[in-house]
């Protein structure tokens, strides 16, 4: 009930926007024209979902694969995929 109350025109301003923000971090790792660059240049990203930016460092390099491959596994078993 509450979301057919809501109009038209926000409706689009939202949908806009979430297609701006994808759009944004589409980047992050391969882009669908196979390019793994970012405004930065070089994306640091691994894989997709990795939006490292190269500015905050909260010691996921240090890890081993096989222990990074564990927290991946971790994180998509807790719903987020």
């Amino acid at each position: 009930a509450a979301l057919d109350a809501i109009p038209g025109m926000v409706w689009a301003q939202m949908i806009a926007t979430w297609t701006m923000m994808e759009a944004a971090n589409q980047d992050q790792y391969a882009a669908p024209w196979g390019l793994n660059m970012n405004s930065l240049d070089e994306s640091p990203a691994e894989f997709k979902g990795d939006f490292r930016n190269g500015f905050l460092d909260f010691g996921w390099d240090k890890f081993s694969d096989d222990s990074k491959m564990r927290k991946r596994a971790i994180e998509l078993n807790n719903g987020r995929a």
